[in-house]
Order: C-alpha cells, then structure tokens, then sequence
C-alpha cells in the first residue's frame, strides 16, 4: 500500500492535470497514488498476448487457469501474496486475435459490469497484423479514434477506475518484417496519444524489451514469433507492469 493514499477519483484528477501541464506524457504511477482497497477487481484486457491459453469456460477470480500462462499471472500471483488481506479479484478477459472494434463490442459483460478498480489493456498489434494479411483495413487513425471512444465511454460508466494503457510491441524476428514499419511505429505513437487523454498510466513494454535486446539478447528469446512473447517475455512485462503501476 502507499503512503498517503488518495481517492482513484483524485488520482485521476491529478494525472489529468499533469497530462494538460505535458503533452503526450503519460502518466507516472507516483502522479497517480495508485493503491488497493478491499474487495477490488483487477482487469487485465487485451488480444493472444494477455490471453495466453486461458480457459475462457473459467470466468473464475484468481484461478490460474482462468489467468492464463502469460503476464497477467506472474502480476496476479505477487499481488495476491503481497495484499493478502484485501480480498483482491483479478480477472483476465484478453481473447486472442482481438483488436479495438472486438473489445469495444464485448466491452459491457467483460469489462464494465465488472466494475474494475484498475483497468490494463494491451491491444494493437492484430489491428496491424491482420491488416497486412488482408483480414482487416482498419487504418492508424481508426485504432486511435476507436480506443479513445472505449475509454471514453469505460470512464463515463466507471469514473473512478484507474486505466493502464501498456504500449504494443513488435519485436524484428519470426512474423515482424519491414512492412510493419513505420505504420507501426504511428499506432504506438497513438496509443500512447490515448493513454494521456484518458489520464492513464502508461506501460513502456516496447522501450523495455528494446533495452534488453540492445543489452545483447536476441530478440526471439523475448518473443519467438516477434509477438508472442516466450516465458522470459511475459516474465518481463510482468515485472515491467509492477514496476510502472507501482503496485
């Protein structure tokens, strides 16, 4: 828990004063006194990477296989030990191959009657990806506008809830070829445009799983397919989140 806690009303007051003091700088965990009371619900929402083999059968709280074998896991399991006495429910509700407009139509029952506390979403990278294998025409600017609806209608229906918007990534290996830059570069450069509009904290996982390539691993220990990432890539992202959330 942090010091001097305040209301996720304020904190998002003041993460919405700084956004308007910097522009496109999202904000910090320390700008938003993130902090857990009783009973709160943790969301975690997103496409295959959040999802990661969870059994969708299980809308379960706190079951590990309801969790899935990626990121939300590892964040799930040391929240839990760490605040035991608050009765968190964390849930995930990624499903893979999503993208905005897939979230946007199941957003009632998998997001907004679930009433969240804190809100993460990792989505993007199919907005892209099934782009340019032809199953999509969603453009750069279609992602931005549909994501800023979403949490424009999520804060309208849940003006307490504090959102964590975490940042695509496309590591250069497997399926990521050329062809995804620079238009992927745009999207991440608008994702993080949506996450300070929406006063949200934002998740460096792009900036982080750069830094540890050019620390001298390849970019396929982190991700085999340049999505997907392996264990030591969710292991990451898992730490990454803590660290940014400040939970």
């Amino acid at each position: 828990m942090k010091n001097q806690p305040i209301s996720r009303r304020s904190a998002f007051q003041l993460a919405g004063a700084a956004a308007v003091a910097t522009p496109f700088a999202a904000a910090t965990a320390e700008e938003k006194k993130v902090s857990l009371a009783t009973d709160d619900v943790i969301l975690f929402q997103g496409d295959s990477i959040t999802d990661a083999g969870r059994d969708k059968a299980r809308k379960v709280k706190n079951d590990s296989r309801a969790l899935g074998r990626g990121y939300p896991f590892p964040i799930a399991s040391y929240l839990l030990a760490k605040y035991p006495s608050l009765g968190l429910q964390i849930h995930n509700r990624g499903i893979s191959g999503n993208k905005v407009p897939d979230l946007d139509k199941r957003w009632q029952a998998d997001c907004l009657e679930l009433k969240p506390a804190v809100l993460s979403i990792l989505i993007g990278v199919n907005d892209i990806w099934h782009k340019l294998n032809g199953r999509y025409d969603g453009t750069p600017e279609d992602y931005r506008d549909g994501f800023t609806a979403l949490l424009e209608r999520t804060r309208e229906a849940l003006p307490d809830t504090t959102f964590v918007v975490c940042e695509p990534f496309a590591l250069r290996c497997g399926a990521v070829k050329d062809n995804w830059f620079p238009e992927f570069d745009v999207r991440k450069g608008y994702a993080k445009e949506v996450a300070t509009k929406a006063g949200a904290i934002w998740v460096p996982f792009q900036e982080k799983f750069d830094e540890a390539i050019a620390a001298g691993t390849e970019p396929a220990y982190w991700a085999g397919d340049g999505v997907h990432p392996t264990h030591a890539g969710h292991g990451l992202m898992a730490k990454t989140w803590l660290e940014t959330v400040g939970l």
